[in-house]
This record gives structure tokens, C-alpha cells and sequence, in this order.
């Protein structure tokens, strides 16, 4: 997993909105592993490329699934992906005036699936070439826990990425409030984050804590707005530009919400 600031390099984004949008978004994942498309590959573009695709293959898992291919072949599709995605510099093709990874991961399959996969069904399971670990029994699980619905394979596709990276985001501030002594604050407060906050027993809450019920708001407040800030910094990382930033949340808001 990639650090909580959302960054890969030598800049120091320990306090966000410090730094300019720009200035920050040079060492982003994606950004990064397009400034090293169009020449050789780099030991920082491979591990930038590395880190979104351990992140973001649970996604591609879904979409061939939803192709109609079976488990077993749906992990090999998904591992030997990834593989060639990295030998064969599959990124030269990437097209940067539409620079979100999430959109060229999805293209890149669409191809692979259609022109790769049939001339080579002699894959044998459970190689050396796997970098992203797709645990079969995990994936199926998770697989199965999604609803069932008659969205294309595109669209479950878009659905599962905007469920990846809300669940990545959130790992990370769960994270974060543990290593600052507030797992049990956080817990509490979760739910600020996932539903209604007008609904979130501010008092009771507190009662429970032993505060006040304005410093439970506060701090409520506090985890909204860190949350947001890595939310963002987790979507810089699979633009290619920090304009596209607030396009992208829209995008995988509509996602979620089948809008």
C-alpha cells in the first residue's frame, strides 16, 4: 500500500493543503508512470505502477468475471494481465489527454481479453510471473458478496473502483487515528463518515467517551475533512493531472450511486 499522504517521492505531504495542488501532484503514482511512457522504464515508474495495481485488481477481477469467465480463469486473466502489463510496455499506449488509470486498465483488459487470452490457454497456474496477489478464495468471496444486479461488466467494473478506493481511503485513516491513540474515538465516529451525520448520536457518544458532546462534533468534523483530504490525495493518484481531480469524484459518485 502506498503511504497515507497519497505520494510517491521526496516531498513531504505530512500536512495537506501546505504545498500547492500542482507542486504536490508531480510525484503522484499515475503521473509518474506517464512521465515515463514515452522513455525507459524506471525502477520509480515500476513501483509507482506496482502500487496502483496491487491496490486497483480487485476491480478487473470483477469485470472478467462478469464476462461470463470462470474463478480459476478469471485469477489467471488477472495475474498474467498484470504481468504483461509490466513486460511488454503495454503503457506506450496509453493515451494522456485521457489520463486516469482507472480508464486505461480497462481498455488495456478489453484488448487483452480479446486478442491475448485465446492464444494462450495453455497458462499454466500458479507460475513465477505474479506480482499482483490475487488470492483466488478471497477474491470469490468478495465476488460473491456483490450485488447481484444487471449492470454490463463495465459497469460493475466502475462500480467495484469506486468501492476499491473508498475502502483503501478509509483503511488509511483507520490506520492513521491508530497510530495517533484514537482507535476507540475513530470507531465511534465511523459512521460520521459512511452515513447520515445528522442521524450520528452525538450525545450519546459522548456520554460513552466521557466528553463533552461539542468536542465529539469537533472531532467528528476533524476525521470528515481528513478524510476528504485522502480521498483526494487517493484520486490524484490515478489521474494523470490534478484538474481532473474533482471530474473523477463526480464520476465514481455517479458510479456508486448507478447515476
Amino acid at each position: 500500500m502506498s503511504s497515507s499522504n497519497g505520494t510517491t517521492g521526496n516531498h513531504s505531504t505530512s500536512v495537506p493543503g501546505q504545498i500547492s495542488a500542482k507542486a504536490a501532484f508531480v510525484t503522484t503514482h499515475w503521473s509518474v508512470v506517464l512521465a515515463a511512457s514515452r522513455q525507459t522504464d524506471t525502477a520509480h515508474s515500476r513501483s509507482a505502477l506496482e502500487e496502483l495495481c496491487r491496490t486497483y485488481w480487485y476491480p478487473l477481477y470483477n469485470y472478467v468475471r462478469r464476462r461470463g469467465y470462470a474463478p480459476e480463469d478469471a485469477c489467471d486473466l488477472t495475474q498474467e494481465f498484470f504481468a504483461r502489463l509490466l513486460e511488454r510496455h503495454w503503457l506506450a499506449r496509453a493515451d494522456r489527454s485521457r489520463g486516469r488509470f482507472r480508464a486505461f486498465l480497462l481498455t488495456a483488459m478489453e484488448r487483452f481479453l480479446a486478442n491475448e487470452w485465446d492464444k494462450e490457454r495453455a497458462l499454466k497456474r500458479g507460475g513465477n510471473r505474479q506480482f499482483v496477489p490475487v488470492q483466488l478464495d478471497a477474491a470469490e468471496t468478495r465476488y460473491g458478496a456483490e450485488p447481484t444486479d444487471t449492470h454490463t461488466p463495465e459497469q460493475a467494473f466502475e462500480r467495484s473502483w469506486a468501492m476499491t478506493l473508498l475502502e483503501t481511503v478509509l483503511n488509511r485513516l483507520e490506520a492513521e487515528q491508530r497510530a495517533e491513540g484514537k482507535a476507540e474515538q475513530f470507531g465511534a465516529l465511523r459512521q460520521c463518515l459512511l452515513g447520515d451525520r445528522e442521524a450520528l448520536p452525538y450525545a450519546e457518544i459522548a456520554r460513552v467517551m466521557g466528553t463533552s458532546e461539542g468536542a465529539v462534533k469537533v472531532a467528528a468534523h476533524r476525521l470528515r475533512q481528513r478524510y476528504r483530504e485522502l480521498l483526494r490525495a487517493e484520486i490524484a493518484n490515478t489521474v494523470s493531472s490534478a484538474a481532473e481531480i474533482d471530474a473523477e469524484m463526480c464520476h465514481l459518485l455517479k458510479a456508486l450511486t448507478g447515476g
